[in-house]
């Protein structure tokens, strides 16, 4: 059904008029509402170490495998696990009787040698002037002298034997080569020793006044420190070049003493592409030990002028970065980064901003590009405290 009213027409269109009208006043007022107040940071540019962890296991200074060099039964222990020992202390014995009795064998035959010397001697004496008056045969007289070279020669041997035997004896005592500290045993009183399966490696013995940790770096690594050292210290070899490098406990905490590397080794490693290195670290209060598990922390290269923001500040979508910068004209911007590498709680931006640009700080989700706001300067304070 149609309307035709005249008068319910004019009011429907009055009404449309002042909703239209309405709706303009609000879009001025919202046109003419003050700028937002956006807390901003700058970008900071400065010196930035850039350093790199590695997984390093520790070894003692030496390391001195307890050896049983000799078999037989395990009668005594003489030190306690885990204490410090030094250099010459007991440390095992071996049940001695059987070497003993070598030994008493080998005398006799060197008893029997020397007699059969003596005589042989005796012989050539009397056959040497008696040739000279052709009263023998110079044939008997060289016979008596080879004799008494064999006799001379079956000395020796039988001496050697006696020697050989009392260094067996002499190893049925065990002693520390080493001051250091001893491990757990890997024997008791009353087993065979010194024959695989059984015990033969008894103990180890370290040194940890100072220690040993051996890591690997990747072939990529290892080239880029490598030509790092020489533009930084001229044409030294990577072995003799002072590095920045510390150790991280696995609670967290930093080794007090710094490191320096001793060993790169000869080749890399054709199945892992890595290449070992060894660093000697101090260790006067003993705390650490062999076996332990550590970072070492090494300064790669000093990253000089580094623009630094955030991380807070920075979108990444797909893999790619992006901030938000408050231009000249106080509007804001939106911009694609390329960031380098983390530092702490700050990106290193390679590309997109210089220095003092102003990075919007709080409220990302609330800006976006052609908005006018108030920028208000603050400081970043980084939650990172570098270790």
């Amino acid at each position: 059904m149609l309307i035709k009213s005249p008068k319910l027409i004019n009011s429907i269109s009055i009404l449309l008029i002042l909703l239209i009208a309405a709706a303009c006043n609000k879009d001025k007022e919202a046109k003419q509402a003050p700028p937002q107040t956006i807390q901003v940071v700058e970008v900071i540019q400065q010196d930035v170490p850039i350093y790199e962890y590695f997984v390093g296991q520790v070894y003692g200074q030496e390391d001195i495998n307890i050896n049983a060099r000799v078999e037989g039964f395990l009668t005594g222990i003489y030190f306690i696990e885990g204490r410090r020992i030094e250099k010459g202390k007991l440390l095992y014995s071996i049940d001695a009787e059987p070497f003993k009795a070598a030994v008493a064998s080998e005398k006799s035959k060197v008893a029997e040698a020397q007699t059969r010397l003596v005589n042989a001697e005796n012989e050539y004496a009397r056959y040497k002037p008696l040739a000279e008056t052709d009263a023998v045969s110079q044939s008997d007289v060289d016979f008596a002298k080879a004799n008494r070279d064999a006799s001379l020669a079956g000395l020796e041997a039988a001496k050697a034997s006696l020697r050989m035997s009392e260094i067996n004896l002499s190893y049925t005592q065990v002693k520390s080569p080493i001051t250091g500290f001893i491990g757990k045993t890997q024997a008791r009183v009353g087993e065979f020793v010194g024959r695989s399966p059984n015990p033969v490696i008894l103990n180890t013995v370290s040194t940890v006044e100072s220690i040993r940790v051996q890591f690997f770096l990747t072939e990529s690594q290892y080239l880029f420190l490598a030509k790092e050292v020489r533009d930084r210290q001229g044409e030294r070899r990577p072995t003799e070049a002072k590095l920045d490098i510390s150790l991280i406990l696995s609670d967290g905490s930093t080794h007090p003493h710094n490191g320096k590397v001793d060993f790169i080794n000869r080749e890399v490693d054709a199945e892992t592409g890595a290449i070992l290195v060894q660093a000697t670290f101090p260790n006067p209060d003993l705390i650490l030990r062999p076996g332990q598990f550590a970072r070492v922390k090494i300064m790669m290269k000093l990253d000089k002028g580094a623009l630094l923001v955030p991380q807070r500040c920075v979108n990444e979508l797909q893999g790619q970065y992006s901030v938000f910068v408050v231009n000249s004209e106080n509007k804001i911007e939106s911009r694609q980064i390329k960031i380098e590498v983390k530092f702490n709680d700050y990106y290193i931006v390679a590309e997109g901003l210089k220095a003092k640009d102003k990075i919007v700080l709080e409220g990302l989700q609330k800006v976006g590009s052609g908005m006018e706001v108030v920028p208000a300067v603050t400081e970043f304070e980084s939650q990172t405290i570098e270790e």
